[in-house]
């Protein structure tokens, strides 16, 4: 969901023909915030399963980095970007600056991540597993 919506959705909408800035903002900010409450209900989940699970260290680590990086957007990143689509929206632009590209980089942060830890907690269950089956050949 991160990468279509961020990498894929969020430019290709500007290239619609009688899509304007002021129409693709719009819709940003409703597909944005309907994504971070997907994350942070994901997130909840996947924090409740470590928790019971008790995966390694690293797996641990990564969903805490995971975490992090949505909870600053929640509570900065996004809320400051809302300030200025609503000056957009309200025909004030505000003045450049780098919140755009700052969460951006969130995105692709998030996105290695992802990957990384879902990688990592993936092959750890599975060698676990191995180990589990070797432990039950060896007593049998």
């Amino acid at each position: 969901m991160v990468g279509g919506i961020s990498f894929l959705e969020a430019p290709l909408k500007f290239t619609a023909p009688h899509i304007t800035v002021p129409l693709g903002v719009g819709i940003g900010r409703i597909v944005f915030h309907a994504l971070n409450k997907v994350e942070i209900g994901l997130c909840a989940l996947a924090v409740i399963s470590a928790l019971y699970l008790r995966p390694e260290w690293r797996v641990r680590a990564g969903l805490a980095a995971l975490s992090f990086v949505l909870l600053l957007q929640t509570f900065w990143l996004l809320p400051a970007l809302d300030v200025r689509a609503e000056a957009l929206l309200s025909g004030n632009p505000p003045p450049p600056n780098s919140l755009h590209l700052l969460y951006i980089v969130a995105e692709a942060v998030k996105l290695l991540l992802l990957l990384g830890t879902g990688a990592l907690a993936y092959f750890t269950l599975n060698r676990q597993r191995l180990n589990a089956q070797r432990r039950r050949v060896q007593h049998a």
